[in-house]
């Protein structure tokens, strides 16, 4: 499927997706906080696996600040079995998520979106206007990274700046959209 990124300073489209904890969620379930990224996920990319850290460390380092992110799986769940809702919980347990983790088995979300990878990121301001989309940093191995775009890009949201670099290139595995049934 061919998808088309959404555009810098587009409002966030909403949602009404469950998360691993039991609760529905929306973007006015979030509309107490400045700053909201969103993040499309899933449970095996190995990109995403050597992200899972990141993302819990700077949901800890940045939610004092008023940012709250939120990870989005929206994989084929039949072609990718450990992608299902049952495997999020458990994911989500395993690696001591501190954000929600939410489904969206229909893809009408990731496709509103224009997510194309996993991990694929989408900054919002407290209008919910796109002020950063992305990669999370330059490298998977956190030992080597040289540009943490994400944190750059919250220190500038978060400040009222106008972000330094608020477009870059994701990298991972890509979304594994539902074939086509005749």
């Amino acid at each position: 499927m061919i998808v088309s990124s959404l555009g810098l300073g587009a409002p966030a489209p909403d949602f009404d997706l469950p998360g691993v904890d039991k609760r529905q969620y929306s973007l006015a379930s979030f509309s107490d906080k400045p700053v909201l990224v969103v993040i499309f996920s899933c449970n095996h990319c190995p990109y995403v696996k050597d992200y899972e850290a990141r993302m819990v460390s700077i949901q800890g380092d940045y939610a004092a600040k008023g940012v709250q992110l939120i990870a989005i799986n929206s994989n084929d769940e039949e072609a990718y079995p450990g992608d299902s809702f049952p495997e999020m919980v458990k994911r989500a347990k395993e690696r001591n998520f501190n954000f929600p983790y939410l489904r969206d088995e229909s893809q009408k979300v990731v496709e509103a979106y224009g997510g194309v990878c996993t991990p694929h990121v989408f900054a919002f301001d407290s209008r919910r206007l796109l002020r950063y989309r992305g990669r999370i940093d330059d490298s998977r191995d956190p030992s080597k990274v040289t540009s943490p775009d994400l944190r750059n890009a919250l220190d500038d949201i978060v400040a009222g700046k106008r972000v330094r670099l608020p477009d870059t290139k994701p990298f991972g595995c890509s979304i594994k959209w539902y074939s086509l049934k005749p």
